[in-house]
């Protein structure tokens, strides 16, 4: 009798155990503060908002952080990722994700040096300067196109804080940046002086939605679905808004 106790009691927990584990999604993410970081609380703002759609549904999710097109091809090609966040949208991507409903959103536009502000009113404008992007960032549909087409020169490195340097340097008069990573870089670098000597532009490119990007496979889909569920459960304007009044106070 006892055997048959403890034998029920091991098949018991194995069986929770499974079932914790199917309901474990893992994605890949990038170093993107206030919206992604080992480093932030929550692991930022982004990653709160699609950590708590998951809990809605009784779901968990890791998130696992790495350079942003490791991030990619790892959320592609890995069988252990469901997917990716953050991103924009980008038609290019829908060949292989299927785009979240929105879990936050950003404005898009330049960081410049306060010694040598740009006026410009359309991209065109821009045609004679050299702008900084970030290798594998969807940017806008307009600005991406006239890149495409060399109307627009850009200068490509690793990240944000590698383009920041190099506006302040004066080596570029530009660079593509979310507000409030620029932001967020300004406030953790007090002893930089980027703050001093940087400015955010005055016009922006576009208010930009964010988003989880799952693949394009059955069980993909099936996690798009219970994540959007999920999603309509909380309320991601407030989370982020919350979030970003802690991160800026």
């Amino acid at each position: 009798m006892k055997k048959n106790i403890v034998l029920f009691l091991t098949f018991l927990l194995f069986v929770t155990i499974v079932n914790a584990a199917d309901k474990t999604v893992y994605l890949t993410t990038l170093e993107w503060a206030p919206y992604s970081s080992a480093s932030l609380f929550d692991q930022g703002a982004s990653i709160k908002v699609a950590t708590e759609a998951f809990n809605a549904m009784g779901y968990t999710l890791v998130v696992e952080f790495y350079p942003w097109e490791r991030t990619l091809n790892l959320a592609e090609k890995s069988d252990k990722y469901a997917g990716y966040l953050p991103e924009y949208y980008s038609d290019s991507i829908t060949d292989n994700f299927y785009f979240s409903d929105a879990i936050g959103e950003g404005p898009l536009g330049f960081v410049e040096n306060k010694s040598n502000p740009i006026v410009w009113k359309t991209l065109n404008d821009l045609s004679s300067y050299t702008i900084g992007t970030v290798s594998g960032y969807v940017n806008t549909k307009d600005f991406d196109d006239l890149t495409a087409k060399g109307t627009i020169k850009v200068d490509s490195v690793v990240d944000d804080i590698t383009n920041i340097k190099k506006v302040k340097g004066g080596r570029i008069p530009l660079a593509i940046i979310d507000e409030n990573v620029f932001h967020y870089l300004i406030m953790i670098n007090k002893t930089e002086d980027y703050g001093k000597h940087l400015q955010y532009n005055k016009k922006s490119l576009e208010n930009k939605m964010i988003y989880v990007c799952f693949k394009k496979t059955p069980i993909g889909k099936e996690y798009l679905e219970i994540f959007n569920t999920g999603l309509k459960k909380i309320n991601p304007e407030k989370i982020q808004d919350d979030y970003f009044k802690k991160i800026f106070k």
